[in-house]
């Protein structure tokens, strides 16, 4: 288990470089050939690590894979897949888990919020199967201040705030979740990464102000459609 990751990200930027189907990126046709999302995932990749970023956020096995290729930067790796009756879809499983293991994620991040997995899996059960059986770090993607203490309770290695807001039990704010930044990085010493609706620089210094080992941004920075619509919705208050 490598501990020099975790020194590489201190105070960073994780730049999470995923293609979804409404992002037009996903299958996109240029002079009749079909340019799949997984070359707009490279280019983002290394754009971020030529910006300065300090490591990347990457979803499902080929695209890990490739990127690993491109770039050197640490990969804190995810595999997104939905099972029906399940809102769980952050790395759900084990199965999903050991293969980012075995793509060569670094890092390994699931959710880890009270809410159940399929198969009745339990994300304690997988922390522990994922440290023994390959030696990764893990990150527990989390909502609550509790949720945040039993991933500490259970051995990960990260806790990260990513589903703050998009639990039914969370309210969403308007920016990132400082308050349960600053919960955290005062409770337990793994390091606490700062994620979700982190949508400018100020943002992300004010995470890292508030306690934060290093944060990670994606829509901000990866999801053209978003950023556009962010500009025509300011342009319209005119």
């Amino acid at each position: 288990m490598s501990y020099g990751v975790l020194e590489e990200l201190r105070g960073g930027l994780i730049v999470s470089c995923q293609v979804l189907k409404e992002d037009g990126l996903d299958a996109y046709r240029y002079k009749g050939r079909k340019l799949f999302g997984k070359l707009f995932i490279l280019a983002m990749a290394k754009a971020a690590e030529l910006g300065g970023a300090k490591g990347l956020r990457i979803d499902g096995p080929p695209n890990l894979r490739a990127v690993k290729e491109v770039t050197r930067l640490p990969v804190i790796g995810i595999y997104k897949r939905r099972y029906p009756g399940y809102d769980v879809y952050i790395t759900p499983t084990y199965r999903e888990a050991e293969a980012v293991a075995k793509a060569g994620a670094e890092i390994i991040a699931l959710d880890f919020t009270e809410r159940p997995r399929p198969r009745g899996e339990k994300a304690e059960e997988i922390v522990k199967r994922l440290k023994n059986e390959y030696g990764v770090l893990v990150m527990a993607d989390i909502s609550t201040f509790k949720e945040g203490l039993r991933a500490y309770e259970a051995g990960v290695d990260l806790v990260a705030t990513t589903l703050s807001g998009y639990t039914s039990y969370t309210r969403p704010k308007e920016g990132p979740d400082l308050e349960l930044v600053r919960e955290l990085a005062s409770a337990i010493d793994v390091p606490i990464v700062a994620e979700g609706r982190i949508r400018c620089p100020e943002d992300a210094l004010n995470a890292l102000k508030a306690g934060a080992y290093a944060v990670v941004v994606g829509t901000a920075i990866t999801r053209p459609h978003k950023i556009v619509e962010s500009f025509v919705k300011k342009m319209k208050e005119f």
